[in-house]
């Protein structure tokens, strides 16, 4: 009977947390494939040459030399799992261990990389929860209306995101010297060997800026989490709304313009929101980057429109890209993204749909029926 109640008392009072953290954990766990090894072949084929620094320490076959994206997925895999002195040549026992062990390679030796994701990701859901259960109990914007409900979720979005920032920019900018480390290392005439690991990429910025310095970037940081996250629940619970929740969260069935089970509308509508509220973010972010990439080498500071523009029509004024063209370049890589993101969002959504039904339907304590009556 104890357990009972600490089980419904922990849960129920932490439901928010609960819910994104079990989900986050093991969205990001189904994600992390083609987060390590079938995004970076999609990037190689896509570009058709080669870049030896680009993955983990040796270099990357060029895509020219496969005949399929198979093959180079398993090379993928052969080169984070096989030890230098094994050889894919004609090798099907090295070839098999290695597809069967590839993908979660370094998953579990990366989980302060991942474990900050999860936190940051419970962090968000929980101002997002709380500050939609503060304009249920005020009783504002409470009809039932797509209007009022996606407005709900993008003022929760945006008063999530902007929190957030503050926590999540040094971990971004740690994260961005270290997938940028080989043309950060360029940029200062430094040739890498071993890029350093998460710890020294903290030393350095530390040692060349100080305590500020983990902060480079941080208000296009700020702006892109605060309009991104704001995009992002705003249009998931404008389709919930659209796809038969109501306001009070039961989930009704789907409109007959799309023909879904109850059970598939959070993947729906996650996938779609992580996608397409990106897809919007995506610039902004690309800038932002660029920003903190040449801060971090060192060189002169330009600002996000002069980046902008640079990105777009190219560094050349009397040679300028056209205009499609700059802006195809300034998505490069968005598919890749879109990928993972409709299987991590929609699964963090179906997750956490079903964990909160799990903890809703917990027996409450007797102390609190009790207290209650």
């Amino acid at each position: 009977m104890e357990h009972g109640m600490l089980k419904y008392d922990v849960f129920s009072g932490n439901k928010a947390v609960v819910c994104a953290l079990s989900a986050s954990y093991v969205s990001t766990f189904a994600g992390y494939p083609v987060c390590v090894w079938f995004a970076p072949a999609i990037r190689v084929l896509l570009n058709g040459k080669c870049n030896a620094n680009m993955m983990l320490h040796r270099p990357v076959p060029c895509a020219w030399m496969f005949s399929s994206l198979w093959d180079l997925c398993v090379a993928r895999f052969y080169q984070v799992q096989v030890a230098d002195d094994e050889r894919l040549d004609n090798d099907s026992a090295a070839r098999s261990a290695c597809v069967q062990r590839g993908g979660y390679h370094g998953l579990l030796s990366r989980d302060l990389d991942t474990l900050d994701d999860d936190f940051i990701c419970a962090a968000s859901f929980t101002i997002y929860s709380r500050t939609k259960e503060y304009c249920a109990e005020n009783n504002y914007l409470c009809r039932p209306h797509i209007l009022d409900a996606a407005l709900t979720g993008g003022i929760s979005g945006a008063m999530s995101g902007s929190l957030i920032s503050f926590g999540s920019a040094p971990f971004e900018l740690v994260k961005v010297r270290r997938q940028l480390e080989y043309s950060i290392a360029a940029a200062k005439g430094i040739s890498l060997v071993r890029p350093p690991g998460t710890t020294e990429a903290v030393r350095e910025i530390f040692r060349a800026n100080g305590l500020g310095g983990l902060y480079t970037g941080f208000k296009l940081h700020f702006i892109r989490d605060t309009a991104g996250t704001a995009l992002y629940f705003m249009e998931y619970d404008g389709m919930r709304h659209l796809l038969g929740r109501s306001r009070s969260g039961e989930q009704g069935p789907a409109p007959s313009w799309l023909p879904v089970h109850p059970s598939l509308v959070p993947f729906v509508c996650g996938s779609v929101s992580g996608v397409t509220s990106w897809a919007l973010i995506y610039p902004l972010d690309v800038v932002k980057t660029k920003i903190q990439q040449r801060a971090l080498a060192g060189e002169k500071y330009r600002g996000p429109l002069e980046t902008l523009h640079r990105l777009v029509r190219g560094p050349d004024p009397t040679n300028p890209r056209s205009l499609v063209s700059g802006i195809g370049r300034l998505y490069r890589g968005l598919g890749v993204s879109a990928l993972r993101s409709i299987t991590t969002h929609g699964l963090l959504w179906t997750l956490f749909d079903m964990t909160a039904h799990y903890i809703d339907n917990l027996p409450p304590s007797p102390y609190h029926s009790h207290e209650d009556g």
